[in-house]
């Protein structure tokens, strides 16, 4: 097995992410079966109590992981279904290591970081880097480590001590060291010192890297390169400028340019790995094709307006998901996205009389988009401007996708503006509500939130009658769909035959029936919801179904895309996942 580390100096949130996936996307690009972990130096066990606004988006897994976001970035980039066990937190290695000594598997050792934590890391890593992550069933060749945070913070310490051993546990010639700095520009000049005081404050937590990966807003200098390369104590071509591109699919192709998979090819004995003839085919045409979406990308002069009307905007993080779900959906109707950040309380009747500015302004980019997104969320804020946004997208028939959350305005507002139901409310808005049609599912814990909500990947079965149904088309016709959950809260069962019998048309249910999956409208250019989140399955060649319809109504398209897939699934064409 072969390990490349990924750190970061600095500042945080310098794109060791992307790197790491760049870097994933590369191996893969030579036929080799390549996983990740990610490092997050927090105490928390998991991401799933943790607020947008203070990390970004809670990515969920099939297993029902509530994780990091940069692990969405891996699986997008590299193809691979990741588990709970491949992100790594501060609080799961303690609670572990506790757990093992509460059992007395220490023996009667006075349990300390180093050796029993740093020990504890490295056997996790061992463990999960030979998990399959894709339906081949065989372990990965490479397994790409993400250190979160910054080198140097504290609550980095013990997993770089970690790492300092474990590059002597699995031989030099296993592990590779990519460290990712900043190059700023101070008064028109490249300035090195802060990089080279990171690489300095590396070594002497005895890490050296390997390469060195300067984030920088424009290419950097050969003056620049030599300088760093001098004072870091590492060859010229050990140094990788990642300047700004137009977007992060453009990084594989610019650190590949700079030779970069050649370097760590030789490195890491890369050659030495037996990969069939079929993979390494399958290589050479992912490569292909990832250079043929940049370059297709580039070329294209239509564009597409979404409002995203959120109560997390101040984050855009909060939405990665979202975000790359529109993007690969517009990269397949080759148009440019023009995404229209709204904040869902900006639209409420409150805002008008408080801040009247706020209210057109809002209210001026939703009426002027193509088509409107209401994704997922907890708590009260801002839910009032999401039901006008509903109701205007339905009676205005713009095309309309709602998440999650979304899913039940949808609801909320067609029981109030169709059947009549003035106060219909949600009991996670309301809990005095007399007319709930979102309620609580009843196997929810109400006093524990961490890990408790209804998780992962799980059915929806497609219901009679909607066999003509736009969002199943897209689907490819078939049954049903395995989409990922993330919530706690359904349509009241008790008010499911009102709703219906109203023209509500629920066209997907759980395998039991019991649980509403998907809705939509049949007189209605696009308005669907989903009681699931589709954007963490979206890949860049095959993008999420209720996005991509989305995105084709939005542009006028929808019809000639749902054709475009029936005739792919009539030739038996079908844009597998694990092509690309």
């Amino acid at each position: 097995m072969k390990y490349v580390v990924v750190s970061g100096g600095v500042i945080s949130g310098i794109g060791k992410g992307v790197l790491a996936s760049s870097t994933g996307l590369l191996l893969k690009t030579l036929g080799l079966k390549v996983t990740s972990i990610k490092i997050d130096p927090y105490m928390n066990i998991d991401a799933g109590t943790m607020s947008p606004l203070e990390h970004g988006e809670v990515f969920t897994l099939d297993d029902g992981g509530e994780v990091d976001l940069d692990l969405g970035n891996y699986e997008r980039y590299l193809n691979i279904t990741l588990t709970r066990d491949h992100n790594i937190t501060t609080g799961k290695m303690y609670q572990h290591v506790i757990e093992r000594e509460r059992k007395g598997d220490y023996l009667g050792k006075t349990v300390q970081v180093v050796p029993h934590l740093t020990n504890a890391i490295q056997d996790w890593i061992e463990r999960v880097a030979v998990i399959p992550v894709d339906d081949t069933n065989e372990k990965p060749d490479v397994c790409i480590i993400e250190l979160g945070g910054t080198v140097g913070d504290i609550e980095s310490a013990p997993f770089v001590e970690a790492l300092r051993q474990f590059q002597f546990r699995v031989g030099v010639e296993n592990f590779a060291l990519i460290h990712v700095s900043l190059v700023p520009v101070i008064h028109g000049e490249q300035k090195t010192k802060p990089t080279q005081a990171a690489i300095k404050d590396l070594r002497s937590l005895g890490l050296t890297p390997d390469v060195i990966a300067c984030r920088c807003f424009e290419e950097l200098d050969p003056a620049a390169i030599e300088k760093i390369a001098m004072f870091c104590h590492v060859g010229p071509q050990q140094v990788i400028a990642v300047h700004d591109v137009p977007s992060t699919y453009h990084v594989p192709l610019l650190i590949a340019e700079q030779n970069f998979l050649g370097y760590l090819t030789k490195r890491l004995h890369l050659t030495d790995i037996e990969v069939a003839p079929a993979r390494q085919q399958k290589g050479e045409v992912l490569f292909t094709n990832w250079k043929a979406l940049t370059s297709a990308n580039e070329k294209v002069s239509e564009t597409v307006s979404i409002a995203l009307v959120g109560k997390y905007t101040n984050l855009k993080d909060s939405y990665l998901s979202v975000i790359k779900a529109l993007e690969h959906s517009s990269l397949r109707c080759q148009r440019i996205l023009d995404i229209k950040w709204i904040e869902a309380s900006d639209l409420d009747k409150e805002t008008e009389a408080s801040n009247n500015v706020k209210y057109t302004e809002a209210w001026a980019k939703l009426t002027s988009s193509d088509g409107i997104l209401v994704p997922g969320g907890f708590g009260t804020r801002g839910t009032e401007g999401m039901i006008a946004a509903c109701k205007y997208a339905r009676e205005n028939k713009i095309p309309y996708l709602g998440i999650c959350l979304g899913f039940q305005i949808a609801v909320i507002e067609f029981a109030r503006n169709v059947c009549g139901i003035a106060d219909a409310h949600s009991i996670e808005l309301d809990e005095t509500t007399k007319n709930p049609v979102i309620v609580y599912m009843p196997e929810i814990s109400k006093t524990h939130l961490g890990g408790t909500m209804r998780l992962g990947i799980r059915p929806s079965i497609f219901q009679p009658g909607s066999e003509n149904s736009k969002i199943r088309a897209l689907y490819g016709g078939g049954d049903s769909v395995n989409e990922r959950h993330r919530h706690r809260y359904e349509v009241n069962p008790q008010m499911i035959d009102l709703l219906e019998k109203a023209g509500l048309n629920f066209i997907g249910k759980d395998d039991k029936g019991e649980r509403m999956e998907i809705l939509e409208s049949n007189d209605h250019p696009y308005m669907v919801g989903a009681q699931y989140h589709p954007e963490y399955l979206s890949r860049v060649l095959d993008p999420s179904k209720p996005f991509l319809g989305l995105v084709a109504a939005s542009a006028g398209i929808l019809d000639q895309v749902i054709a475009d897939v029936k005739a792919n699934n009539n030739k038996g064409n079908k844009v597998a996942v694990g092509d690309f």
